[in-house]
């Protein structure tokens, strides 16, 4: 029987090289390699592994913690490229182009969208007219419009004012300056600055020709707050117009409570006019007078047009007590100055009666509404300007129709009324001094008829001279067609007549209105009717639309010398981009 040899010479033996892992004599007990301590001898098979490390390298350190990787990750030490700049959309706020990284709610050009702190409190210039401050926000997108500034008031105490009562009162304010004439502009940014001062940011004004509304949200989770008020009656008072003007300068600039905003429009409507009725009607007379003159009349003309006028205002009072509309009360006011012409006419006298019907026509020729109406329509108010120049076209076949029923029973009498041609008049008087008097003098009874507030007559009394001046020097001595004349003499108007409101931080329209007063267009307008009364239809036409054209001139004057004015000027804004009044999108025809 051999013995096993000992085991310390197994490894020694020639016959060991086939001793592997496993291998030679299939015992698995001489598998073991030789040389190792106790402890790291391995027990067995299912000790071993394909990650284990081979002996004599070290184990690797026990990681703290598992970190995956990707194939996608970027190695460390490098720096992640800029993202390649995305095409703009409509909807998305502009990257920046400085290569910088702009502000959270900026970019390179200003303020873009709200940012999360919230819109800062931004500086509007409250030594300029409150007008072009509120213009200046009104234009402006209400993400971006500056948040009120919280003025201490005696309010603040309770919680502030009660939102329905300043929309309240937004809407009274509105309410007297739509009835006085004043642009939908400046309408909406009256009661804007009115419910700006009162705390109300996020609100919305809307005027239409009737119609006025304003809506409030606080915020963007709860329900608006939507009040509305019609307007039914209008009524010319530019001395109230001026007094509401203040009264909005002293909330929006000085800050005063509710109560007394309450309390000085209260005392606003309850003042009465500054011109008695007795006054309006020889002011009525003065101005057909004054406008008689203008084409050639002499002192009986003057006498019989002024005597006309003020018939036909007392026979129009009457309608109007009668509860007629306004368009029967323009009617019975074009027909006395006509029926005295007419009686001039057939007494074959040497008056010239087509003076007296002209001179009777330039007191109802409605150019307030109509400055009003284009005025409008330029500025984006489409709606409101086609309704007061719907108004403004019955108002004009309501004279139409009083002057053509007049002339058409003159005509039945005597169809050969050569004496009621204007054109005869028109083209042979050339007085600048009489001329001159006679346009500053017939300002100056539009002004009583408006009611003015007296320290304002002078200035538009100076204005209308000086618009019949320049009008006078472009059409007879530079020979200028009578359209571009009467368009830059109405440009001027409208120039001084802003200049002079922004100097006083009062309305426009009262140093506008009566100065535009010499250049209507009565006689073009009286020559079309009595053409048409004599049925020669073509030559009434051209006349007719001569007149408004001219009439149309006027409206385009005034609104461009005002814009002028305050594109020239220095207009409050905000310090940041995107200041300033902004203008209408263009349409581009679709």
């Amino acid at each position: 029987m051999v013995s096993d040899p000992p085991r310390g010479q197994r490894g020694s033996s020639g016959n060991s090289t086939g001793a592997g892992r496993g291998g030679g004599t299939g015992d698995p007990g001489t598998s073991e390699p030789a040389g190792l301590p106790e402890e790291r001898k391995p027990q067995s098979d299912e000790a071993h592994s394909a990650f284990t490390p081979p002996l004599g390298v070290p184990l690797p350190p026990t990681p703290e913690e598992e970190h995956p990787t990707s194939e996608f990750a970027l190695p460390e030490g490098l720096r992640p490229e800029a993202p390649a700049e995305q095409e703009g959309s409509a909807f998305a706020p502009p990257g920046s182009t400085t290569g910088q990284t702009p502000l959270p709610g900026t970019v390179a050009g200003g303020l873009a969208f709200t940012p999360p702190h919230g819109i800062p409190v931004l500086s509007l210039t409250k030594e300029a007219p409150w007008q072009d401050r509120m213009r200046t926000m009104l234009r402006m997108p209400i993400h971006e419009r500056p948040v009120p500034e919280r003025v201490e008031r005696a309010e603040d105490e309770t919680g502030g004012p009660a939102v329905p009562r300043v929309l309240d009162l937004t809407l009274r304010i509105g309410e007297i300056l739509l009835a006085g004439g004043e642009g939908a502009e400046d309408v909406e940014a009256a009661m804007f600055g009115v419910a700006h001062a009162y705390g109300l940011e996020r609100v919305e004004p809307t005027v239409t020709f009737t119609l006025l509304s304003i809506s409030y949200q606080p915020s963007l989770v709860d329900d608006p707050v939507t009040a509305s008020r019609t307007v039914r009656r209008r009524g010319v008072d530019y001395n109230r117009l001026s007094a509401v003007f203040r009264l909005v300068d002293e909330i929006t600039s000085e800050g005063i409570t509710l109560e007394e905003a309450y309390r000085g429009l209260a005392e606003i409507r309850r003042n009465r006019h500054p011109y008695p009725s007795w006054a309006l009607t020889l002011a009525s007379g003065l101005l057909s007078g004054a406008a008689s003159m203008l084409v050639g009349g002499g002192a009986l003309v003057f006498a019989a047009a002024a005597v006309g006028s003020m018939l036909g205002d007392r026979l129009a009072w009457l309608a109007s007590g009668r509860g007629l509309p306004e368009f029967y009360q323009f009617v019975c006011a074009a027909m006395p100055p006509a029926a005295i012409g007419l009686a001039f006419g057939l007494a074959h006298s040497n008056v010239q009666a087509s003076a007296v019907i002209t001179g009777g026509l330039f007191a109802l020729i409605p150019g307030r509404a109509l400055v009003a109406g284009v005025q409008d329509g330029l500025t984006g108010y489409y709606i409101t300007a086609a309704a007061r120049l719907l108004e403004v076209g019955y108002l004009i076949v309501g004279i139409v129709v009083g002057v053509l029923s007049v002339l058409y029973i003159g005509l039945q009498i005597d169809p050969g009324l050569k004496r009621l041609n204007p054109e005869q008049a028109l083209g042979l008087f050339n007085d600048p001094l009489v001329q001159t008097v006679a346009s500053m003098l017939l300002a100056l009874a539009f002004c009583v008829l408006l009611q003015q507030e007296r320290h304002t007559v002078a200035f538009a009394t100076i204005n209308g001279g000086v618009a019949w001046v320049v009008y006078g020097a472009l059409n007879v001595t530079a020979g200028f067609n009578a359209v571009p004349s009467t368009a830059i003499a109405a440009g001027l108007v409208g120039l001084f007549g802003q200049l002079l409101s922004r100097y006083r931080y009062a309305s426009a329209l009262p140093y506008v209105t009566a100065a535009i007063g010499p250049l209507l267009p009565g006689s073009a307008t009286y020559f079309g009717l009595l053409n048409f009364a004599q049925g020669n239809l073509l030559e009434g036409i051209s006349s007719l639309i001569r007149a408004a054209s001219l009439a149309l001139a006027i409206a385009v004057g005034v609104n461009l010398g005002s814009e002028v004015a305050r594109l020239f000027l220095r207009a409050p804004g905000i310090t940041e981009a995107g200041a300033g009044r902004r203008a209408a999108k263009r349409t581009r025809g679709f």
